[in-house]
């Protein structure tokens, strides 16, 4: 993956859940809810104030279910978030 977010922003990569069939019924894509849970990929450039980021690359983080801006490279999708957004980190 070649991009570098901007500032205190971090891509983060979400973490698919395993597909459930409930009832012999598939739910599309289209009615499934996103995963709130994600990968950090990459970090930005550093914030203002010189204070080091919280994450750190490859950590798992908790993130809002609607935050950020998706975008696809090479055909995976990513999405660029504030760091101050993000809800924790997972284990």
């Amino acid at each position: 993956m070649k991009i570098k977010p901007l500032g205190a922003r971090v891509v983060v990569k979400r973490i698919e859940e395993d597909e459930q069939v409930r009832g012999g019924i598939i739910i599309p894509d289209s009615a499934k809810e996103k995963s709130q849970e994600a990968e950090v990929i990459a970090l930005g450039t550093g914030k203002e104030d010189d204070k080091p980021f919280f994450v750190k690359k490859g950590d798992k983080v908790l993130m809002p279910q609607f935050g950020g801006t998706q975008v696809k490279i090479d055909g995976a999708e990513y999405t660029i978030i504030e760091e101050e957004s993000l809800l924790g980190i997972v284990g």
